[in-house]
Order: structure tokens, then sequence, then C-alpha cells
């Protein structure tokens, strides 16, 4: 009977591509999570004041909200590098590196471009899309729910914080998925303002690289072998992780919206 040789050693160091693939892969992260905490509080406090407790107020912001989430990115990303890059670098970086400083994720020199400021222009790309989306899902709360609430003595405010929201955060959750699947992908404005910088720091001041910004920075000048099959392999990731992120919205939306339509029947 023979017998299978078997060699032991040291595992392979990973290669100089690998090593960039997971700082990509780290950027993203890093960038998307900015965009989720200023996102996703913007939207909260947004919808429940507008559209709940300011109804007349709606329909105008409404169509501003709209007009809003049809701006092209890179109109975006210009407004960024002349407005809000300058602003960082000279105002906002200093004074939180003055204030908390003692955090390593606020150290570090004050270049204005970063995964902060990367994070801030997403969120306010995706803030019009998140308000749009999750003003269908309060909508489909049944009306009986807020009467019910008043009737019992609750304030409007306890109302629209503790009734409404709690009955459609399911599909606010998932409108904040939706627009998170929608920023994965986002290029032009996070490649004028990320640094694209193939690295990862713990400080947010640092510049840093996205899987769509290298896609499109380095695709026209890839090479066959290695480097092309490297990009392709991103492009895949991304498809991947935004068709997981925009299934599990569907399913949370379409959750609310048919148990609002059950509610009101």
């Amino acid at each position: 009977m023979g017998t299978i040789a078997t060699t032991t050693g040291p595992a392979p160091a990973p290669s100089r591509v690998q090593v960039l693939l997971r700082r990509m892969r780290d950027g993203d992260e890093i960038a998307h999570l900015i965009t989720l905490i200023f996102g996703a509080s913007i939207l909260l406090v947004t919808a429940a004041l507008v559209y709940e407790l300011w109804p007349k107020v709606s329909s105008s912001l409404s169509f501003v909200i709209d007009l809003l989430a049809a701006v092209p990115s890179v109109i975006y990303g210009v407004l960024a590098i002349f407005l809000l890059e300058p602003l960082m670098r000279s105002t906002v970086q200093p004074f939180l590196k003055h204030t908390l400083g003692f955090l390593p994720i606020f150290t570090g020199p004050a270049y204005g471009f970063g995964f902060l400021t990367a994070g801030i222009v997403l969120a306010i790309m995706v803030v019009p899309f998140i308000i749009s989306v999750s003003r269908e899902v309060l909508m489909a709360v049944p009306q009986d729910q807020r009467e019910a609430s008043l009737g019992l003595g609750a304030t409007k405010w306890e109302t629209t914080y503790k009734v409404v929201v709690g009955y459609a955060r399911t599909g606010i959750l998932g409108s904040v998925f939706l627009s998170m699947a929608r920023a994965l992908g986002e290029t032009m404005a996070v490649t004028m303002v990320i640094g694209n910088v193939p690295k990862v720091s713990a400080s947010l001041f640092s510049p840093g690289y996205s899987i769509a910004a290298v896609i499109a920075n380095e695709f026209a000048e890839a090479s066959a072998g290695l480097h092309l099959s490297a990009l392709i392999e991103l492009g895949l990731v991304l498809f991947v992780l935004t068709f997981i992120l925009n299934g599990l919205a569907r399913v949370m939306i379409v959750a609310t919206s048919r148990r609002g339509a059950g509610a009101s029947r």
C-alpha cells in the first residue's frame, strides 16, 4: 500500500495583492460604518419630526428630498472637494483632534480627505434616499395605531416615538440596509475624497481606499494576470454584498407593508 507524502512547515505569507485586497475591504467597512452612524441618526430625526409631527411641511420637503436623491454623485464629489474638504482640514478635524485626541480614531495629521470625509459625503448622499423610503414605511402604519395611542392619553411625540416608529422599525431598518447597499457601489464621490491610499489606519483622518474606487482607478490599466483577476474578485465581492443587503432590505420593507395592510383591514 502506498503512502501519501505530506509536508509541514509555516504557512506561506500572504502576497502583496492579498494584503491590498484586505485593506480595501477594511476601508469599505470603515467608510460605510461612518455612513450608517450619520445617516441613520439624521433619518430618525427627520422622518419622525417632519412626517409625523409636522405634516404640513412634509409635502414641500418631500419634493426637495426627492430632488436631492436625483443629484449625480459626481456633483456631491465636486462640492465635497471645494466645500467639505477645506472645512474638515481647517476646522472639524483639528477640533476633534483637540477635544477627542485621546481616542485613536481622532489622531494623526488633518489632511482634509480620508475615511471621515468619505463617510460624511456618503451619509449626505444616502440620507434623501433613506428618508424617501422610510416615508413610505411610516405611511404604511395603520391610522388606528396612532388614534388608539392618542386615545389612551399619550402625547403626539410619545405616539410617534413609541408607537409609529416602533411599529415601522423593521421597515426603517430595511431602508437603512437598502441605502447601505447603494452606498457600497458609490464610486465617484468616494474616489474624490477618500484619498486613494491602499492602507488602513486606526485614525479616521487618514486616507484610504474603497473597493469601488480601486476598480474605477485601476481596471483600465490592469494587465492580464493576477492584477486583473484581483479586480474581478473585488467586483464579485461587491456584487455579493450588494445583493445580500438589497435582499434583506426588500424583505424587511415588504414585511412592514404587509403588516400594516393586514392591520388596516
